[in-house]
């Protein structure tokens, strides 16, 4: 059997040639496209995001909506899908970041921003341990993550899902927040596993072998 053929969808977000190498370490045929029928055709697919939640919205809307109305078909029909960052805040309905911009509406909930105080600071940066929720255990690519595993984030905002259930890691920065979430083929993490180091490439390598 060959390397799986891995989409990452470029929204215009930036980051993506970190996320092709580390997939690319781990055994992937890793690819940066903003073509639609390309990302139809993949095994695999990443959707990255860096920078502010409307902008990569808008990058999935370009063109007639063409990616976005791709991803929502690849999901629908069942190809394992990896969001990063606000890849996985674009999951949900909103963002109280751009409250005009809707989301992809696949996880009920909505994208809030931290609501912190001194002496801790907003943007989120740097490592921070990740503890198992009600999702973890029905997430293949979490099988090689213990409960506590520190991952690399740098985020404002952060998802609220509506169910409990869909969260399949925390963390805590001020207040506990959603991670990760899991159902089905879906896996999305607000944290970078290219940035992650060997726990990050052991998140990337479990969904390689999918």
């Amino acid at each position: 059997m060959g390397k799986p053929r891995i989409a990452i969808v470029d929204s215009g977000s930036g980051n993506l040639r970190s996320v092709e190498k580390a997939l690319a370490s781990v055994g992937a045929d890793a690819f940066i496209t903003s073509d639609a029928d390309q990302v139809a055709r993949a095994d695999k697919i990443v959707v990255p995001g860096q920078g502010a939640f409307g902008g990569c919205v808008a990058g999935l809307d370009r063109a007639g909506g063409a990616l976005r109305a791709v991803v929502m078909q690849a999901i629908g029909k069942g190809t394992p899908f990896l969001g990063i960052c606000i890849g996985m805040q674009m999951l949900f309905e909103g963002s109280d970041e751009d409250p005009s911009c809707k989301g992809l509406g696949i996880f009920p909930g909505r994208v809030v921003r931290f609501a912190i105080a001194p002496p801790l600071k907003v943007p989120h940066m740097g490592w921070n341990a990740c503890r198992h929720a009600a999702a973890a255990a029905r997430a293949p690519v979490l099988r090689d993550t213990p409960d506590g595993t520190y991952f690399y984030f740098v985020h404002s905002y952060f998802p609220v899902p509506e169910h409990a259930a869909d969260i399949a890691l925390t963390a805590e920065h001020g207040v506990k927040f959603c991670a990760a979430v899991a159902r089905d083929n879906l896996f999305a993490c607000q944290f970078h596993p290219e940035k992650s180091q060997r726990a990050g490439l052991a998140v990337l390598s479990r969904f390689v072998v999918l």
